[in-house]
């Protein structure tokens, strides 16, 4: 991945250019495009749920005047729970508080020109390695996507419906094999007709899934406790 939307949300608006510096200089060094969007407060930034849902990376000040940076990243992580965040403070006394939240990385902001390198390389190999290519002979022809980019697939009649980023794809296929396919890359089986990226699942509650689409799928009695363990897995809350 060159492309990358990165956001921070720190209340100090000379820290936000100090990192947002530090960051455009790695892009430069090693070649990516970063998009880079800055927040002064963890409330205007819970606000902007078209912004979290398209970031790559979020770094967050701790230390903000309103809702600091720990609650701003459990509720953030509540319905992002796959999206790696940084955690950035003037103090050290801080560290273990990240690991409640599932912090990908704690820094030091009077070190950050000495760790942001090794911070960036880490992470982007972590999202590269979760965003594997794969093809697909589709009804529309060969297509190559990103297994994230993947929201659901229903099955409609003879034929299984991809409903994705780039759009909507039919292939003739069983959607047992897809799920083979797809195993160990964050997708679960809500339903006979229905494979589902966990990644785009906000709640799943009285036997309904809700996506982040705004789409319901019901999940049969028979499957709720399953669906929703395997859920909570991948939310990291078992």
């Amino acid at each position: 991945m060159k492309n990358m939307n990165i956001i921070i949300c720190d209340d100090r608006i000379d820290d936000r250019k100090n990192l947002s510096d530090l960051l455009s200089d790695y892009g430069e060094k090693k070649n990516y495009e970063f998009a880079i969007t800055e927040y002064e407060s963890g409330e205007q930034l819970c606000e902007e749920q078209s912004a979290l849902e398209a970031c790559q990376i979020l770094f967050l000040d701790i230390n903000m005047q309103g809702m600091d940076g720990l609650k701003t990243a459990m509720r953030i992580k509540e319905k992002y729970p796959k999206l790696p965040v940084v955690l950035v403070t003037a103090y050290m006394n801080y560290a273990l508080d990240g690991y409640k939240v599932k912090a990908s990385r704690f820094l030091l902001k009077d070190n950050l020109a000495d760790t942001i390198e090794e911070c960036m390389d880490d992470l982007i190999a972590e999202i590269n390695k979760n965003r594997r290519i794969l093809e697909f002979r589709f009804v529309e022809g060969t297509i190559k996507l990103y297994a994230d980019d993947i929201i659901y697939i229903e099955t409609e009649l003879h034929k299984n419906v991809f409903y994705t980023e780039k759009g909507t794809f039919q292939i003739y296929k069983k959607l047992d094999e897809l799920e083979n396919e797809l195993k160990n890359m964050g997708f679960v089986r809500a339903h006979l007709s229905f494979l589902v990226n966990m990644k785009y699942i906000t709640k799943i509650s009285s036997y309904v899934m809700t996506l982040t689409t705004g789409k319901k799928i019901p999940v049969p009695k028979a499957r709720y406790a399953q669906v929703k363990r395997e859920y909570m897995l991948y939310k990291g809350e078992e």
